[in-house]
């Protein structure tokens, strides 16, 4: 998981047998520069005449000197002679670190050192390397807001249904490891190029950028329904005065078998996104049949009842200053007899 990846989707999502990905794949192989070239755009007053001649000619000597940046560099200029567009290759496969590092180059030297250097001019870089580089940054820069607030609406919604600090974070926890595995798995599968045969895919060198939120939303909100389940059964025993050790292996398995039912009906349907063709919904199946079969498993009949046995009544503990939440009842209260009625006849009273 730590080595996870992401990348834009592209043509070589689909399956390496579609004809338009062997043409593109044969393309690229004679012509990497030209399958997914880097743009420098360049407005300015005027980018006609010596002075763009001149700065487009240092553009050229300084690509060439850095080793990262590639020919053919070609200029496109609009009707109105005010905006140029400087398309240069990138070495590397445009999704790996290679073609990161020229971007990279290209970004903060050799444009703003030469075309940045115009009258009035503004220098900016687009294109596919580039689009994927800043989804992935923004990308980067908000999936903490996201995963703050699912946890921490997570970790107040436990601690208000079992008033236990405990129960609450060992929640968070468990179920973070069920993620942590998805995209293990993933990286595993599709990163690495393991089952390329068998899957029917071409390894890229990355997830799809938008799969680890996603998945991650999921599998939080499946991994969070198993979770409630198993510890309301758990904290029934509790209540009734059964020791916690007692408690917990009643819950575990008095719930086994519907989350087993459950899982296995839900790994199978998952799996069949791996049959499809585009290697985002193989992804996507893959990473939630495994996450799934994982979780009901390893971490709902492992890894909870060993940590909660464990811990014994510490499962319980909730702060003084806490102790104003709410009660909540997690079975139904016994039902109170009706008291007996008087079925005596009536009397006419003369």
């Amino acid at each position: 998981m730590l080595d996870l990846r992401t990348k834009g989707e592209g043509l070589e999502d689909l399956s390496p047998k579609v004809p338009v990905v062997q043409a593109y794949n044969r393309i690229n192989a004679a012509f990497p520069a030209e399958t997914a070239p880097a743009e420098v755009v360049v407005q300015a007053p005027s980018v006609r005449g010596a002075r763009f001649d001149a700065a487009l000619a240092a553009f050229k000597r300084e690509a060439a000197a850095t080793g990262r940046l590639r020919e053919p560099v070609e200029v496109r200029v609009n009707p109105a002679g005010t905006v140029a567009v400087v398309s240069v290759g990138l070495a590397g496969s445009g999704t790996d670190r290679t073609s990161e590092a020229a971007l990279k180059t290209l970004r903060e030297s050799v444009a703003p050192g030469t075309f940045g250097k115009l009258a009035g001019a503004t220098v900016a870089v687009t294109g596919d390397t580039a689009g994927n580089a800043d989804f992935n940054e923004r990308l980067a820069r908000s999936m903490p807001w996201v995963f703050g607030f699912v946890l921490g609406l997570a970790f107040l919604l436990l601690l208000v249904s079992f008033r236990s600090v405990v129960v609450a974070v060992t929640g968070v926890v468990l179920n973070l490891l069920s993620v942590a595995a998805a995209y293990g798995m993933l990286v595993y599968v599709f990163q690495y190029g393991h089952f390329e045969e068998q899957l029917d895919f071409t390894a890229t060198g990355g997830i799809t950028n938008w799969m680890p939120l996603f998945l991650f939303i999921i599998l939080f909100g499946l991994s969070m329904d198993y979770h409630v389940f198993v510890l309301s059964r758990i904290r029934e025993g509790h209540d009734r005065g059964l020791p916690t050790r007692e408690a917990v292996a009643r819950g575990i398995g008095g719930t086994a078998g519907v989350i087993t039912s459950a899982a296995v009906v839900m790994v199978a349907v998952f799996a069949l996104f791996a049959t499809l063709p585009l290697v985002s919904t193989k992804e996507l199946g893959v990473g939630l049949a495994a996450a799934v079969l994982l979780d009901a498993t390893i971490i709902r009949a492992v890894l909870l009842p060993a940590v909660m046995a464990l811990l014994g009544e510490r499962n319980w503990w909730l702060p003084r200053w806490l102790g104003w939440l709410p009660s909540i009842a997690h079975e139904p209260p016994p039902a109170v007899p009706a008291e007996p009625r008087d079925e005596r006849e009536l009397a006419p009273v003369a």
